[in-house]
């Protein structure tokens, strides 16, 4: 029986989740439809574009992300902290890019005068949108229900297109964090749908590198701010070239027709996460089936399943084998 998305997400263990989504009818309705021949990957482009859009309003910023022929990857992290530090008016403006929202937060946009007795309804659904708009539920359904609408226009049809709810896992530490981004992003090399990561279109990894060019960091994309410090911005606690190479290396040993080994900047973030090479491997080739729930350390998944109150901690021996090897 699916579990609630309340027992999945927990803000006090950890801000990161990997989420996935799968369509349905058939087997590809994002690429091509070998019994048509027809191409579909423009409805690629239509996830994209409104995931980079949903990460502008949502106090939710996207670590990764990968959209394959029949699903879509995501790593996030909930900022609850901009959320709460936003301004009511902020708040409703944020809310308006989605939604058309209530009579009296269209009022209250436009700076018109709210009467007495309309500050309680006011004042309601802007603490009901300030809730949504960190919430990764809500984010998934304001990016996928467009998708489904304009995808059943397209088809001239009715029905699911999206294989029922997304699903969702914690990452509780660095190691599973870093191993999920890159198990997301090497996604099109396993599946063979491209031959290198600046070459994987509708993924996050491609536009990392096109910004790296140039010597700078995707705006759209979470970004790595390097060592952890004092009074550090937010962001991933790697450097961004390093990750770059590391996914690289990787790209190259998962292919079969390219010689490729762990370089030595790849492996001093290895090193710093206890992570051997031969897990790392496994980890980033096959995390999707490794973890079906919350991943980390044992130490972090006690933790996690204390707090949410789980008799049963799903996954510990995988978490224990390939994440405990210090």
């Amino acid at each position: 029986m699916p579990r609630p998305r309340r027992s999945q997400i927990s803000l006090e263990d950890t801000p990161m989740y990997h989420c996935c989504s799968r369509v349905t009818r058939r087997a590809f309705l994002f690429g091509d439809d070998e019994l048509t021949g027809k191409n579909y990957d423009h409805r690629r482009d239509w996830v994209e574009s409104q995931l980079l859009k949903l990460a502008v309003v949502f106090a939710i910023d996207i670590a990764a992300y990968a959209v394959m022929s029949n699903h879509l990857h995501l790593v996030l992290r909930v900022d609850i902290y901009e959320a709460n530090a936003w301004s009511d008016r902020e708040v409703v403006e944020h809310w308006h890019n989605l939604f058309k929202g209530t009579d009296i937060t269209q009022k209250f946009a436009k700076g018109e005068v709210i009467e007495s007795f309309e500050v309680n309804s006011l004042k309601h659904s802007i603490a009901q949108y300030r809730s949504r708009l960190s919430d990764i539920s809500w984010f998934m359904r304001c990016l996928n229900e467009p998708i489904a609408r304009m995808a059943n226009k397209e088809d001239k049809c009715t029905g699911r297109f999206w294989e029922g709810r997304f699903k969702s896992q914690a990452l509780l530490d660095d190691a599973a964090v870093l191993a999920c981004m890159a198990y997301v992003d090497l996604n099109p090399i396993r599946a063979k749908m491209a031959t290198t990561p600046e070459n994987s279109n509708f993924t996050s990894i491609q536009r990392r590198i096109k910004a790296a060019l140039n010597g700078e960091q995707p705006t759209s994309l979470l970004p790595f701010v390097g060592n952890e410090r004092n009074e550090m911005p937010k962001g991933l606690m790697f450097n961004a070239k390093d990750y770059l190479q590391l996914v690289d290396d990787t790209g190259r040993i998962i292919r079969q027709d390219k010689r490729g080994a762990i370089s030595q900047t790849s492996q001093r973030i290895l090193d710093r996460l206890n992570i051997p090479q031969e897990n790392w491997l496994k980890l980033s080739t096959d995390f999707g089936d490794l973890f079906k729930g919350a991943v980390g350390t044992l130490q972090e998944l006690d933790a996690f399943c204390e707090h949410q109150e789980k008799k049963r901690r799903q996954g510990a021996a995988n978490c224990h084998r390939w994440l405990d090897s210090a």
